[in-house]
């Protein structure tokens, strides 16, 4: 844990820049400190964005088997330190261990093993018409992450992006540095040549510009909010670089007439409740037939009455604290929102669990008798606070679930072959069937305000490519 003061630049652990602010990592659980972080200034991102730039001539004419070798090296390595990854992620953001061990952690390398998997089978180059197409790396990318999935969101980008032949600049969220840490010891130990990957703790309002304006980044690929993607997309334009952005989300979950009720209200308030509500694709505006509603909270209440709130260290908690101090108090001032704004309080509210005195821990919320104008069901909570509210028709529902200014993803229970026809109507980039998981095969990412171009699976992979065109003599 010592290089947790250090940045990983051109294959080495640097010292900072002098004159490093640095930024308290506080665990959630107990808001004790557990480590303190240097924070990258100029110097140190150009330092980084020159290792990646003088690396990528050499690392992206290696041959594909000579790149993926360092990769599987990679992958060995990843399982060797898993339980690690795991008790990082649930120091730094407060994930119950059993979450962390299972999902989590597994997340960053399942998207290594998917990245292997793809870039064996991708056709780099291919025919059209008289022409010969092949697909490139796209450069230098500056990779920038969150908090709240951090293995998953660092890997579904890295294995990618190192697996086309592109060099990178991470930077981390400084909420979730134990991780990133971890990862970076990871690459190290796999031998990955100098310059191909570089890592720099640092403030997301600061570092963001520096890393998105420099002309020699050709790439940038962000998973946070709105505004940071706003501001990405300001800072990348002067130099016309590709921006990939992963952004917020406000899902609609259509339970619709005639489904098992207590089936798809359970499931609901249980994935909302997941992660402390901290997924950008959570279910949490549940939408029920009118003439069922009642039904559905009384389900709702007795379920949230069911999740183990508690120590993210006991196998037995379900749900853990908030990831950080600063989120904890806006999802207890939206909370008050709902209250103030006429919200049936149905399960949870305000402060901490009965018993809980430390930590930034929340109760799992649900309000009722939402109407879609309320604040609650247009701004993304980012907690374990979910919103119902009812409909007449699913002509309505549809239409209500539409009615955002994101598009990440969406939920359907019902009849199956009625429940595609809704899911085909959603303006999301994502719609689980039944309660259908994931699937790091296919491609995640949203519509409208919630991003631009996709993750995960070959659809990810392609984001770290350039297409280039030979016409050839006939």
């Amino acid at each position: 844990m010592d290089t947790l003061q250090q940045f990983y630049i051109n294959g080495s652990w640097v010292s900072p820049a002098p004159g490093a602010t640095t930024h308290a990592v506080i665990n959630p659980a107990n808001e004790e400190q557990i480590a303190t972080l240097p924070l990258a200034q100029a110097a140190d991102i150009d330092a980084a964005i020159d290792a990646a730039h003088q690396a990528f001539p050499t690392w992206s004419a290696l041959s594909l088997e000579e790149r993926l070798g360092y990769m599987e090296k990679m992958l060995e390595a990843y399982q060797a330190h898993l339980p690690e990854m795991a008790e990082a992620i649930s120091q730094e953001m407060g994930a119950p261990i059993s979450l962390a061990s299972k999902v989590q952690a597994p997340m960053g390398l399942a998207h290594l093993k998917t990245a292997l998997g793809i870039a064996r089978e991708f056709p780099f180059e291919e025919t059209a018409g008289q022409s010969l197409i092949r697909r490139e790396a796209a450069g230098v990318c500056a990779l920038i992450t969150p908090w709240n999935w951090p293995m998953n969101q660092v890997m579904c980008k890295v294995a990618p992006a190192m697996a086309a032949g592109c060099t990178m600049v991470l930077k981390p969220s400084e909420f979730a540095p134990l991780s990133a840490n971890l990862l970076t010891r990871i690459i190290d130990e796999a031998g990955v040549p100098a310059g191909v990957f570089n890592m720099v703790y640092g403030d997301g309002a600061a570092v963001g510009p520096l890393l998105s304006s420099d002309p020699r980044i050709d790439l940038v690929s962000l998973t946070g909010s709105t505004r940071a993607g706003e501001s990405v997309s300001r800072e990348a334009a002067s130099t016309i670089k590709r921006v990939s952005l992963e952004l917020g989300g406000k899902s609609a979950n259509i339970l619709l007439p005639g489904c098992d009720l207590e089936q798809a209200v359970t499931h609901g308030v249980r994935s909302m409740m997941t992660n402390t509500g901290q997924s950008c694709n959570a279910p949490s505006r549940m939408l029920v037939p009118a003439d069922q509603l009642g039904e559905a909270e009384r389900i709702a209440a007795q379920v949230c009455d069911s999740v183990v709130v508690g120590d993210p260290t006991d196998n037995a908690t379900v749900m853990g604290p908030i990831a950080n101090g600063r989120q904890y108090q806006r999802v207890h001032a939206m909370i008050e929102k709902g209250l103030e704004e006429g919200a049936k309080l149905v399960a949870g509210g305000p402060g901490k669990p009965d018993g809980i005195t430390k930590g930034y821990f929340a109760r799992p919320t649900v309000f009722s008798e939402v109407n879609n104008q309320m604040t609650i069901a247009r701004e993304e909570i980012f907690g374990p606070v979910l919103v119902m509210i009812p409909y007449d028709t699913v002509d309505n529902a549809v239409a209500i679930a539409n009615d955002s200014e994101y598009g990440l993803s969406g939920y359907v229970f019902g009849d199956d072959a009625q429940a595609r026809q809704v899911a085909a109507r959603l303006r999301t980039g994502n719609v689980h069937i039944n309660g259908a998981g994931p699937d790091v095969q296919a491609a995640f990412g949203g519509y409208k305000q919630s991003g631009i171009g996709r993750e995960w699976g070959r659809f990810g992979f392609e984001e770290f490519l350039e297409t280039k065109s030979l016409f050839l003599p006939s």
